[in-house]
């Protein structure tokens, strides 16, 4: 098994629910972005999902589109991030490591290349936002073949045939889309949320992870009662915002939101 799967079922195993942070490597400097990381493992997380920063990132709301500005202003490049993730390994051997972003910087590198690039660094997956399962037969193997699991998302206006579709290119996790719209907009109507990966559940056995509108202990919780992932980003992303001119203080902050969310899910 890859670090994604053996995870994945010793959560399982303690009846426990992986806890997914998501902050935008690079941001607010890329010499911070490692030791975050670390921080938010030690507080909690089971797993971490990577922003690489994008010119364009059409499906984030503005807390993650200025994360993007930032990190690109403060000299984040594909490369730098997957540095941060080598750099991270020597350390962390375990936490798996999901890059999520955008087709267009890989494509620039080149999906061979980046895949061979990402493998050597220890990353576990991809989360390529704008590749839909319709372009991505040529795609998923280039990843499989360096052992990096290909993430979709499905979002509340995925029907059900397009679902069986992405589902069958996906693996390590499916990332359902709470609400509609881009990060950090709306409110997430947990109900709802479990009929559809009830639905899901009969497309496929790899664990589904749930995120956008998940901002603190409660909602994290209520999530975790009918997913296998809670995915939290807006939340950090703002964070760290606020903090960028104090950049000490943002571990502790980050750290502060995990711990609650952890326990809440635990309880």
């Amino acid at each position: 098994m890859n670090r994604l799967e053996e995870k994945f079922a010793a959560l399982n195993a303690a009846g426990k629910k992986a806890l997914i942070p998501y902050i935008t490597g690079g941001d607010p400097k890329p010499e911070y972005t490692e030791s975050l990381m670390h921080a938010l493992v030690e507080a909690g997380a089971d797993m971490i999902e990577l922003g690489m920063p994008f010119s364009d990132p059409m499906a984030d709301g503005p807390v993650i589109q200025k994360a993007c500005e930032r990190a690109l202003a403060a000299g984040a490049s594909v490369q730098g991030i997957l540095d941060i993730v080598a750099s991270f390994r020597e350390k962390d051997n375990t936490t798996p490591v999901v890059l999520m972003g955008y087709l267009n910087p890989i494509e620039h590198m080149g999906y061979e290349a980046f895949a061979a690039n990402a493998k050597a660094s220890g990353i576990d997956g991809v989360l390529l936002v704008d590749l839909p399962p319709e372009e991505a037969e040529d795609v998923v193997p280039v990843f499989k073949e360096s052992g990096i699991d290909t993430i979709f998302l499905v979002a509340p206006t995925t029907t059900r045939e397009r679902a069986a579709k992405i589902a069958a290119h996906g693996s390590g996790y499916l990332y359902y889309v709470s609400v509609k719209g881009v990060t950090g907009s709306a409110t997430l109507d947990v109900a709802e949320v479990g009929s559809k990966l009830a639905d899901l559940r009969e497309l496929t056995d790899v664990p589904l992870a749930v995120g956008f509108g998940i901002r603190d202990g409660a909602s994290a919780a209520a999530v975790s009662q009918v997913a296998d992932g809670v995915i939290v980003g807006s939340v950090l992303v703002n964070c760290i915002a606020e903090l960028a001119d104090t950049p000490e203080k943002i571990a502790p902050a980050l750290q502060e939101r995990i711990k609650e969310m952890r326990l809440a899910m635990d309880a």
